[in-house]
């Protein structure tokens, strides 16, 4: 292989030092494709840290494969607008506005597209309340109760059903099937 070392962290496949010299030779001025051919990594892997070497520079490429990064709603707003409404190159709204990567640019985008701001509104975390928890559930009364409601609805769907089926005959005159 390129002369990388894998980490014991599965989650980042490159260790720091790759991602270092990749950095080092973008501010020498080298391309994704040169730069992955040099340290014999895939082309679509080095293109992502050059975009994170643009935006963030040295230090967001270090610290890639860490915790997640959050952004405010304002952040995410502008930035969608910028590519959506502006057709501003993604490259560009990523470095003005600190984004880390590519992937929560784009869901952004298309959140933005098919539902406008509000779409990118955080959303509760965690159950929603009144949802039944895992030992829980109904009570045997409530059940019952449940299985009433549900075979008086019946019942009034096949008294209807068959109202209807006398009031048909009684207009065309005809007999009831034995």
């Amino acid at each position: 292989m390129g002369g990388f070392l894998m980490p014991t962290d599965l989650r980042v496949r490159y260790d720091e030092g790759v991602r270092r010299r990749a950095a080092e030779m973008f501010a020498e001025g080298s391309g994704y494709r040169a730069t992955a051919g040099e340290l014999g990594l895939p082309p679509t892997t080095v293109r992502k840290w050059h975009r994170t070497y643009a935006a963030i520079g040295l230090e967001g490429l270090l610290s890639m494969g860490g915790s997640c990064r959050s952004y405010s709603w304002e952040v995410k707003v502008a930035a969608a607008k910028a590519v959506v409404d502006g057709a501003e190159p993604k490259a560009d709204v990523m470095a003005r506005y600190g984004i880390a990567s590519l992937s929560p640019l784009e869901r952004w985008c298309k959140a933005y597209r098919e539902a406008g701001p509000d779409a990118l509104r955080p959303r509760p975390k965690g159950r929603p309340k009144g949802s039944k928890a895992a030992g829980g559930g109904t009570s045997r009364e409530q059940e019952l109760e449940r299985r009433v409601r549900k075979l008086e609805a019946e019942n009034a769907y096949l008294k209807k059903s068959i109202a209807l089926k006398a009031e048909k005959r009684s207009r065309t005159g005809r007999k009831p099937r034995p």
